[in-house]
């Protein structure tokens, strides 16, 4: 040690002690705090600068906002539930109605390639005209093999009014609809047998079941 530092006050030297220990404090708390905001301002970056196309769906049609439906339409519980609903008449959808038995053998395949997602899942067909559905395709598609639940549109004028407009907002009738376990649709899905597309669709469910955790337990 120097007779320079020996001519230095205790007081002082301990001062200048204390301001370097609070400069390195200081700049160790900004270094960990710009360590924890680092993700919120690449969000926010990414977001405002860079601006990523949102919503985007390998097939399905997001619906925006989502619309709500009404559990009492249905006489099938919805709440809690992901459901791919589908609307047709029974009294057309026979075995060798190909566009009718395309629909309903891609919500099941869908259901099934989730695999162990799929117990949240349920599929629901509207019978439009209240009809006999075909043996056949009863057989193909029912509760226990297939997990299909038929329901009828329902009794009240007022509430099957209301049931078939927001069915058919947006002219989306013959789609397949997704709906939320809130309940709300919120993705319309074309009718195809494509496997490119079916792998899309796929894609798209497992997606949603993954980021989503409502539902768990149907």
């Amino acid at each position: 040690m120097s007779d320079k530092e020996l001519l230095i006050p205790a007081s002082q030297a301990d001062s200048s002690a204390i301001n370097a220990q609070t400069r390195r404090g200081r700049i160790q708390m900004l270094l960990l705090l710009l360590a924890c905001a680092a993700p919120v301002l690449a969000s926010y970056f990414a977001y405002y600068v860079i601006k990523p196309e949102g919503g985007k769906t390998n097939f399905g049609t997001l619906v925006h906002p989502a619309q709500e439906a009404n559990p009492t339409w249905f006489s099938v519980p919805l709440q809690g539930k992901w459901t791919l609903l589908i609307a047709r008449p029974a009294g057309e959808c026979q075995i060798q109605d190909q566009k009718c038995i395309e629909a309903l053998f891609l919500m099941r395949q869908v259901k099934v390639a989730v695999g162990r997602e799929s117990g949240r899942v349920q599929l629901m067909w509207v019978n439009l005209d209240g009809k006999s559905i075909d043996p056949e395709v009863a057989k193909a598609y029912d509760e226990q093999v297939a997990g299909f639940k038929v329901v009828s549109l329902p009794t009240d004028p007022k509430q099957r009014a209301e049931f078939l407009g927001w069915l058919n907002r947006e002219g989306a009738g013959d789609q397949i609809q997704l709906l939320d376990p809130s309940p709300a649709k919120m993705m319309l899905i074309p009718v195809t047998n494509s496997p490119k597309e079916f792998a899309a669709i796929k894609k798209d469910l497992e997606k949603l079941l993954r980021l989503n955790h409502k539902g768990e337990t149907l």
